[in-house]
């Protein structure tokens, strides 16, 4: 899709800097619409097909963090847009959370406009990249899957070993084997396993892809060389190669 397509959504209280990155924005070949709280903000998803959300974290009344996980919680439409979200401080915390309220990437300011073009554009190729049959695997009527001897407890978010033991997994280690048992036999490249697992835990932002397989895999004692379950597949991505049995 071409990115003259590509409508963006910037809320900001700051007016200067609204207008600094719509301009460049448009420049650049995307459409802006601007809004300067929660209420605009609201009123111009409500008018337009928004394709992205740029959103400041400060800003008086409801804040961007109040902002963006009341989308992700709602029925509305506009509840999967990616939302790229902006913040004052380079403040650890406020970026985590930001990223578990759904956000999809996080810049601090103050930043280039070419960088934050850059992460628009990115996170839009991610999120296109997904076909629409994906999805991120924790499915609600799923309460084990099993494969190759292991099983993985959707319920307790627990690894169990064929020999019974409890394998513990982080909350993105855990996401992405979702992703994998969700989608078996079937190649995932990086761009849908980063968009399928996006929003909830730093590490998939801090970290490539290809480190996080390879924790999986650590968790999973498959062989670094030959592993048997999750396979590389080259210039593809990886695929699960088991068969997976689930238990509603």
């Amino acid at each position: 899709m071409n990115s003259s397509q590509d409508h963006v959504l910037i809320v900001d209280d700051d007016r200067e800097i609204r207008s600094l990155l719509a301009d460049y924005l448009t420049k650049q070949g995307l459409r802006c619409t601007t809004a300067a709280n929660g209420r605009e903000m609201k009123d111009a998803l409500e008018r337009h097909q928004v394709d992205l959300i740029v959103l400041d974290i400060m800003m008086p009344g409801e804040d961007g963090l109040t902002l963006c996980r009341n989308l992700r919680g709602s029925e509305h439409r506009h509840a999967a847009t990616p939302v790229l979200m902006l913040t004052a401080r380079g403040d650890d915390m406020d970026r985590i959370l930001g990223l578990e309220m759904g956000a999809d990437d996080y810049l601090a300011k103050p930043f280039v406009p070419r960088e934050l073009l850059a992460r628009v554009r990115a996170v839009l190729r991610r999120t296109r990249a997904l076909p629409p049959n994906l999805d991120t695997g924790e499915a609600q009527d799923v309460r084990e899957y099993r494969f190759s001897g292991w099983r993985l407890d959707t319920v307790a978010r627990h690894l169990i070993a064929p020999d019974g033991m409890v394998v513990p997994l982080s909350g993105a280690e855990y996401r992405l084997l979702c992703v994998f048992l969700s989608h078996p036999q079937r190649v995932l490249s990086r761009d849908q396993l980063m968009e399928l697992t996006r929003g909830r835990e730093a590490d998939v932002f801090d970290r490539s892809i290809d480190l996080m397989v390879s924790r999986v895999r650590q968790r999973l004692n498959e062989n670094a060389r030959d592993p048997s379950i999750i396979k590389t597949v080259r210039n593809g991505g990886y695929v699960l190669a088991s068969t997976v049995d689930t238990v509603p």
